[in-house]
């Protein structure tokens, strides 16, 4: 809601080029149990914020876009913090693991800057009084 079609595609694209190096990572993980766990994880938030972009785009209100980005937001986070915990276990190399983290901290702030512009233009929208009628 108030992207150019543009704009839209252009996030929708690094979303899905974060959930696709998400992917790489996961096959890269160890085959431990720990390795295991977070692969599970990982593999399940850090693929999700791309189709839920895509469904908060095609929202029926501005309520249902905030939800759906907000939902977006939140599987970000929680694939910023997985990929801190490889870091933290090395369970891959950092120079693979921080550009991606990167990528995801940016994500998120696009996402939250969204989520801000679109709360602040549905309270201008419910906040306008109607004109004085004579």
């Amino acid at each position: 809601m108030g992207k150019t079609k543009q704009e839209i595609e252009a996030l929708e694209d690094r979303l899905l080029e974060f959930a696709a190096r998400c992917g790489k990572v996961v096959d890269a993980l160890p085959d431990t149990r720990l390795g295991r766990h977070v692969a599970g994880q990982l593999v399940r938030c850090g693929t999700s914020a791309a189709p839920n972009y895509a469904e908060a785009c095609a929202a029926e209100s501005r309520n249902d876009f905030i939800h759906k980005l907000g939902v977006a937001l939140k599987e970000l986070r929680e694939s910023r913090v997985w990929l801190q915990l490889c870091a933290r276990c090395e369970l891959l190399p950092q120079s693979r693991l921080v550009p991606l983290t990167d990528e995801c901290v940016q994500l998120m702030k696009i996402i939250g800057k969204s989520i801000g512009t679109a709360k602040s233009n549905l309270h201008k929208r419910t906040t306008r009084r109607p004109e004085a009628q004579s």
